[in-house]
């Protein structure tokens, strides 16, 4: 078995579905020891012996004990009080070597009988729910794949015995279930919500219909959506009851939430309100892809509190060309903000070529849930129906942004100056990262913030706050932390100005001027007055430089290469790649230039040509930023050496990049030597044969950030053998689509899902 069950005699009390259905998938999955089962129906008993479930049972339950490892409660809630009874009368707590679990859907009530039978909370029960079930019942509807690929929720007390969860865990994973852990009042409000609600509202949904005097033509004519939804209606209204029942604070609170907003949405039909109800329908469609897919790819943590997660490995092989003509994605920058800006204009605006990733999806369903009514994305083609400045509502709940840095930073100071309280949170890399350079700055305009330990994520920006305008002198350059100031500016009172040490992209100053918001600049400084008023534009999103920047160095390193970027944003601010590449010798040509609302744009032609080692501009420096894991592997591969310094920034990416670049060249054995601020990258050696290999293969670990995972794939392109590059789920979060085109125009990859 791939988790084995060491348990030698098992004890299912309750065989029904989801006990039958246990025994089912331990079987299948090879368990030896001996399978026992409790159940006052004898026919049920009988049935699972005749079916090779179970050896034996009874449905006396003192007659089963003796030599039983682990029991199993399978009983309905409210019948778990009466077992829990019968088994503290025959001393089970007092037995070190047994292990008694159940898999109840509420919680709360389970504890509170197991304290009330055994006087405390044994230090051997460990409380369950799998997340799995049907409408069928009875143990003849055991199913040995009901788990599979379902979640089991346990949720131990401080005092359970570890080994205890271990024993439990290690059944469900037998089952083919994925374990996880959470807290019992967590527990109970989460499937409230998720489990409970739905069941309570389908039930009503099919009694109501069956009660009209025309029940024979409305079921009659019952499309497959009322099926879908009604499928549950058909499950076991006792134990539904009693779930209800032992339930019943949490569910309540879910249904009045439910109710709240049936109330608001019943209200935009009477009113004819379409800008209403298109939020409330639009805000759930994407609602519900967005979390699905994000809770698919393993990159979310959203109500389950995931302890154990899937890992995506890329594998890439060397050699070949880079050839063809393609368009990267949308620029991530500019989706972010021409959805923020779309979001707080009067008027609906178009926006074209959005990046479809994780990120800029994350900031699309945070808008949705404060109320702007948001059509697409649709083939990059997205529709904003703006609120204004002041027209936000507060959202129900804390504002998840993914692994998006950029969208935190520029929602601190978008947020700053709301009426209402608002919580932004992220995945765990971004839990990492520094917002102290946004929250002070915004301190000082008399922005209320609350940051976790080392002014990390989660922030927590109190609503009603005056802000005033500021002078500020960024104390590193940062494109992010003058965006979110400016943002700021807008609700603040006079003037806001802020110096940058040196320049950063400047895609929130243009876009706020294409808005009709007047930005003013003079050298490195730009201000902006407050209580002015966005105007809706059109947006064209340029493809993104940070991502065409993998395959112009694909390009630039292998022999052979020749390739077109199509539209790729050219923002003077944002082409410290392209002037790095052209100092270390690439061949690289700037064709049809032109400006796209405010952004200059163009199709970049790179051919390969040999790559020599320069010491990197400092002026440069924060013009490439995004750009340097790429630009290490053209280091990797260019004759010499390249020299990085006054580059620390990049130690809170969303990785520490300079070590996680460091640590995979040491893997493929690319000499180098780390700096606090930059790093020498030693390249091939002076009349090394351009056309082999540079450096040799083996396995990295991205740490989880995209760029990283990305840069590698580029680099087993000139390696001695394939590169294994470890958790690269996040690349969609910048990129969707990177492997498919990367195979387009030449490069060998995969991916592949293990286990972490």
């Amino acid at each position: 078995m791939a988790h084995e069950v060491r348990e030698s005699r098992l004890l299912i009390v309750g065989l029904g579905l989801i006990g039958g259905s246990l025994a089912a998938a331990l079987r299948d999955a090879g368990f030896e020891g001996e399978i026992l089962a409790c159940d006052p129906d004898a026919d049920e008993i009988a049935r699972g012996v005749e079916m090779g479930l179970i050896e034996r049972g009874d449905t006396r339950l003192a007659t089963l004990l003796d030599g039983v490892s682990m029991i199993v409660l399978a009983v309905p809630v409210l019948a778990m009080r009466e077992v829990l009874e019968a088994l503290a009368e025959q001393g089970v707590a007092d037995d070190p070597s047994l292990v008694i679990t159940d898999v109840g859907s509420t919680k709360g009530a389970i504890r509170e009988a197991a304290e009330a039978a055994f006087g405390r909370l044994p230090v051997n029960l460990v409380l369950g729910h799998p997340i799995a079930g049907s409408e069928k019942s009875g143990v003849a509807a055991s199913d040995s794949h009901l788990y599979v690929g379902h979640k089991v929720i346990l949720t131990p007390a401080t005092t359970t015995a570890p080994s205890a969860v271990a024993r439990v865990r290690a059944l469900w994973q037998a089952a083919g279930a994925e374990v996880l852990e959470m807290e019992v009042e967590r527990h109970d409000q989460v499937l409230a919500r998720t489990s409970h609600l739905p069941h309570l509202l389908a039930f009503s949904l099919v009694d109501t219909l069956a009660r009209q005097d025309d029940r024979l033509e409305i079921f009659r004519y019952a499309a497959g959506g009322f099926r879908d939804f009604t499928r549950i209606a058909g499950s076991d209204p006792v134990m539904w009851r009693d779930i209800f029942a032992a339930n019943q604070q949490a569910v309540l609170a879910a249904l009045d939430d439910f109710e709240a907003g049936l109330a608001r949405l019943r209200q935009a039909v009477a009113d004819g309100d379409a800008d209403a109800m298109l939020s409330t329908f639009d805000r759930a469609s994407h609602a519900r892809r967005y979390f699905d897919s994000l809770l698919n790819q393993s990159s979310y943590q959203a109500e389950y509190q995931m302890q154990e997660q899937a890992t995506l490995r890329y594998r890439a092989g060397p050699g070949g060309e880079v050839r063809g003509r393609i368009r990267v994605p949308g620029d991530k920058s500019v989706s972010h903000r021409a959805i923020m800006l779309g979001a707080l204009a009067e008027g609906v605006t178009e926006v074209s070529g959005f990046l479809e990733g994780e990120d800029s999806l994350a900031t699309l369903q945070a808008f949705r849930e404060m109320g702007v009514a948001i059509e697409g994305p649709h083939q990059g083609r997205v529709t904003i129906h703006g609120v204004g400045l002041h027209g936000l509502k507060a959202p129900s709940g804390p504002l998840y942004v993914g692994n998006a840095g950029t969208a935190m930073r520029l929602f601190a100071g978008l947020l700053a100056g709301q009426a209402f309280d608002t919580e932004l949170t992220g995945d765990v890399s971004l839990t990492k990262r520094p917002m102290g350079r946004v929250a002070d700055p915004l301190r000082e305009m008399g922005a209320v913030i609350e940051t976790a330990e080392g002014g990390r994520p989660p922030l927590n920006l109190r609503g009603g706050q005056a802000l005033q305008g500021i002078t500020y002198d960024m104390p590193m350059a940062s494109a992010q932390v003058k965006s979110c100031l400016l943002l700021a500016g807008l609700y603040a009172e006079g003037e806001t100005r802020v110096r940058e040490p040196a320049p950063t992209r400047d895609h929130t100053e243009r876009m706020l001027g294409g808005f009709g918001y007047r930005v003013e600049r003079e050298g490195d400084t730009c201000w902006l007055e407050g209580g002015g008023r966005l105007s809706a534009a059109p947006i064209d999103v340029p493809s993104d430089i940070s991502s065409a920047t993998f395959f112009l160095v694909a390009a630039a390193i292998t022999p052979g290469s020749d390739l077109v970027l199509e539209h790729v944003g050219v923002n003077p601010t944002r082409i410290g790649v392209i002037n790095i590449l052209k100092l270390m010798g690439a061949d690289l040509r700037l064709e049809n230039e032109r400006e796209v609302g405010g952004e200059p744009v163009a199709d970049l032609h790179i051919r390969h040509a040999p790559l020599k080692g320069i010491d990197i501009p400092v002026d440069q420096v924060p013009l490439a930023i995004d750009e340097f894991p790429a630009l290490f592997v053209a280091a990797a591969n260019a004759e010499g050496v390249t020299r990085l310094r006054d580059a620390a920034e990049l130690r809170v990416k969303e990785s520490d990049r300079l070590q996680a670049m460091a640590d995979g060249f040491a893997v493929l054995g690319v000499e180098h030597r780390l700096y606090d601020d930059g790093i020498d990258i030693v390249g091939r050696r002076e009349g090394q044969d351009d056309e082999g290999p540079s450096y040799g293969g083996g396995r990295v670990d991205s740490l989880g950030d995209h760029r990283i995972a990305m840069a590698f794939a580029v680099a087993a392109l000139r390696a001695s053998d394939a590169v294994a590059i470890d958790d690269c789920a996040n690349v969609a979060t910048s990129f969707p689509g990177f492997i498919e085109l990367a195979r387009r125009v030449g490069l060998t990859i995969e991916a592949q899902q293990e286990d972490a």
